[in-house]
């Protein structure tokens, strides 16, 4: 008996050190890949320039005004978790800190499936199988390619917060809907909606009044007095999004109800169904009829992301889908605790998710648009080595995440307004990759004017890549 209890031990440590293997192995891929991506100018002023800059200031003490958008960052999610990240940037101010944070924050999901499958009592190996499943999700590696974004605490926060839920960790549990609901406005509304879950569903009672009313509470509070009191009295900027339903975030809730024929007519169209296929399809086989209720947590989610006709909403390459994914493994996970779902054996549900990684992961950027500026690469570094102080900088939306450690950058984008150029320390532009927005011609008229102008000398060119200095400035 010592002895088989020894070997349920010796089992048990070592299904922990493979599962604490794994996600350290995943975090480090991780951020290897976000930090490569970034060094071949494929990052951008939006979102990794934004959330780098606005860091960066509150790191030096000083307004985190998003200078290409014109606002404090509180006024646009009211991310209130980039203060404490800002912490980091006092050891040392680097955008690395953003893809190692991120990395760890995405990997640690894969823990957390594996402590939560164990608590519902499936077997070690089923348990493993689902960390994997959770790995190789599509939206996860490609999430992590797509700059930086405060919502991937979204997974461990949730995850925690049930698992805390179901083990009767209420600290734990507070702990994690801080961490969630510091990240992203909106994510209060999936924080609601668990509360209820926990509430109505899973009887984890005391817990899911707690959610609930954090989760109300924060929404009301970010979207009426926060967000409005940073932005200039604005509403949140993704109410544009829902225009049709209205121009306020209590006008848009109400008209869900009152419109239901509105409603309906953005809810049943083809990019829709195309959206509910990629989310479901890399986890259909675990999704059952007898256990749904998990699935509850992320109406929220699917309603911002098929009310929307913007395409980024519905894709797996995006942020918008990251909170749904912990319901749908935790639906999972009671399917199979059960003896459901149409997959059972670790290795056809391996061989499933495999498929569906390789077939909607994004991995195959990096041997293809990801090389697209290689050819200005060594051009566009040597010029930003040039930019020696921390003064101003127009340049193009890829360039810029390289260059937002000051107060002011901007985009030489569509719309600028060529009057500005003479206020502005540096300009930075690559004619041959112009970037987001732009045009080799409109890139090209810039560097002409900046050329005439007495104020600007051109300090570096090689390969289409120009670097202007306000020499009135210095």
């Amino acid at each position: 008996m010592t002895n088989d209890k020894q070997q349920i031990t010796n089992n048990k440590l070592q299904t922990t050190n493979t599962v604490s293997l794994i996600t350290g192995v995943s975090a480090l891929i991780f951020f290897l890949c976000s930090s490569w991506r970034h060094a071949l100018f494929q990052s951008g002023a939006y979102d990794l320039g934004w959330y780098d800059q606005v860091i960066y200031l509150i790191s030096q003490g000083q307004t985190p005004i998003v200078s290409f958008w014109g606002y404090h960052v509180m006024g646009d999610h009211a991310a209130a978790i980039l203060y404490p990240l800002a912490l980091l940037y006092k050891i040392y101010p680097d955008v690395h800190w953003l893809f190692a944070i991120q990395a760890i924050a995405l990997a640690s999901g894969c823990w957390f499936t594996w402590r939560l499958a164990l608590q519902a009592t499936l077997s070690e190996a089923q348990a493993v199988t689902m960390a994997v499943v959770y790995l190789l999700y599509p939206l996860i590696f490609n999430l992590n390619l797509f700059d930086f974004h405060p919502e991937v605490f979204a997974i461990p926060g949730l995850l925690g917060a049930v698992l805390a839920a179901r083990l009767g960790q209420i600290a734990w549990f507070i702990g994690c809907l801080i961490l969630v609901l510091s990240s992203k406005a909106v994510l209060s509304l999936t924080v609601a909606a668990m509360g209820f879950w926990l509430l109505i569903f899973d009887k984890r009672r005391l817990f899911g009044v707690i959610a609930l009313a954090a989760g109300v509470a924060w929404f009301l509070i970010a979207t009426q007095v926060v967000i409005p009191g940073f932005s200039g009295g604005n509403e949140a900027p993704a109410v544009t999004r829902y225009s049709y339903l209205g121009s306020s975030v209590l006008e848009i809730i109400a008209n869900l109800f009152l419109k239901p024929g509105i409603v309906l007519k953005y809810l049943f169209i083809l990019p829709n169904l195309e959206y509910l296929v990629l989310l479901f399809a890399p986890i259909i086989w675990g999704i059952s009829l007898r256990y749904l209720t998990p699935l509850v947590v992320i109406l929220p989610t699917l309603a911002i992301n098929l009310l929307t006709d913007l395409l980024v909403h519905k894709n797996l390459t995006h942020q918008y889908s990251i909170t749904a994914l912990p319901f749908l493994l935790i639906a999972i996970i009671g399917t199979l605790a059960q003896g459901g779902g149409w997959l059972r054996s670790p290795k056809a549900i391996l061989l499933w998710t495999l498929v569906a990684f390789i077939a909607l992961a994004k991995f195959g950027y990096f041997g293809s648009i990801y090389l697209e500026f290689l050819d200005t690469r060594q051009a566009t570094q040597e010029a930003i080595a040039l930019v020696e102080t921390k003064g101003s900088v127009l340049t193009a939306a890829h360039i810029a995440p390289h260059l937002t450690h000051r107060p002011v950058v901007k985009l030489a984008i569509a719309g600028f307004d060529v009057a500005e150029l003479a206020n502005f320390d540096y300009a930075l532009l690559n004619v041959a990759h112009p970037g987001w927005q732009s045009t080799p011609e409109f890139a090209g008229s810039l560097v002409e004017q900046l050329k005439n102008l007495p104020e600007f000398e051109l300090t570096y060119e090689r390969d289409q890549v120009y670097l202007f200095s306000n020499i009135s400035r210095r």
